[in-house]
C-alpha cells in the first residue's frame, strides 16, 4: 500500500512539473517580441531578377515581400516611413537580395503606400497579434486580390528602378540623413567591446557610442549625407553578420 501512495506521488511530481515547464514554454512564446526593422525596400522587377540581384520572382499584383529575417507566411505591416502610409503583407519564401535592402516589396504594395523610389525608407513591424483587426485587414486585402489578379499588370504604374533616364518630379525639402543602428546595449562596458570588435575585423575605424540613458548606450554609424556613403558602411558592417541592423533617420 506504501508503495502504491509513493508511486502516485512520484507521478504527480511529474505531472505538475511537466505542466509548468509547459507554461512556461507558452509563457515565453506569448512574450516573444516582435520584430522590427527601418531601411529601405527595394521595389521587385523582372529585370531585377534577370541580372540576378533577386533571386526568386514576385507577382507584381500579390500583396507579398521576401525578408531574411522571417518566416514564410509571416504577416507584417510595411510602413512607408516619409508618409506614414503602411498596408498588411505576407512574407514570401526566402530569397537572396542585396544586404542593404531591409526587404523587398511588389509595384502593387509600392503603389498602396506611395513610395518615393528616390528614398524608399520603410518600417517592417512583424505582427504576431492574432487580433480582430489583423484578421479583417486580411480579409481586406483578400478581397482587393481577387479584383487586382483580374487587372492587368500595366494598371500598376511603378517606374523601374534601374531605368537610366526616369525623371523624377517629386520635390523634397527633407535633407537626406542617415545613421547605421549596430546595437544597443544595457552597459557601457558591454558597447565598448563591439566598438573594439568592429573596429578590428572591419574598415570601418569611425563608430560612434551615444549614451541614450543610463541604462542605454547605441553604437551606431554615421550620419550619412548620400545614399553611396551609407551603403558602403552598411556592406562593411554586414560582414559581422549581425541580427537585426538597422538604418534610422537622423532628425
Amino acid at each position: 500500500m506504501n508503495y502504491k501512495i509513493l508511486l502516485i506521488i512520484f507521478v504527480f511530481i511529474l505531472t505538475s512539473c511537466s505542466i509548468e515547464t509547459s507554461a512556461i514554454k507558452k509563457d515565453k512564446l506569448l512574450g516573444k517580441s516582435a520584430f522590427k526593422n527601418n531601411g529601405f525596400t527595394l521595389v521587385y522587377s523582372e529585370t531585377l531578377y534577370k541580372k540576378k540581384i533577386i533571386s526568386s520572382k514576385l507577382d507584381d499584383r500579390d500583396m507579398v515581400i521576401f525578408q531574411k529575417n522571417l518566416k514564410k507566411n509571416s504577416t507584417v505591416k510595411i510602413k512607408n516611413n516619409k508618409n506614414n502610409k503602411s498596408v498588411i503583407a505576407t512574407v514570401g519564401k526566402k530569397a537572396d537580395y542585396p544586404h542593404f535592402n531591409n526587404s523587398v516589396v511588389t509595384k502593387r504594395i509600392a503603389s498602396a503606400i506611395e513610395l518615393d523610389l528616390n528614398e524608399p525608407y520603410v518600417e517592417i513591424t512583424e505582427i504576431i497579434n492574432k487580433s480582430s483587426f489583423v484578421a479583417k485587414k486580411a480579409k481586406t486585402f483578400e478581397e482587393e486580390k481577387k479584383v487586382a489578379n483580374k487587372a492587368p499588370v500595366e494598371s500598376i504604374t511603378i517606374n523601374d528602378l534601374t531605368s537610366s533616364n526616369k525623371k523624377t518630379e517629386i520635390k523634397n525639402d527633407e535633407k537626406f540623413s542617415y545613421i547605421i543602428k549596430i546595437a544597443d546595449f544595457y552597459f557601457k562596458d558591454s558597447a565598448n567591446l563591439l566598438v573594439k570588435r568592429i573596429t578590428n575585423e572591419t574598415p570601418i575605424k569611425k563608430i560612434n557610442l551615444e549614451r541614450l540613458s543610463d541604462t542605454n548606450y547605441r553604437v551606431f554609424l554615421g550620419p550619412f549625407d548620400n545614399l553611396n556613403s551609407l551603403k558602403s558602411s552598411f556592406n562593411d558592417i554586414s560582414m559581422l553578420k549581425f541580427e537585426n541592423i538597422e538604418i534610422i533617420k537622423n532628425d
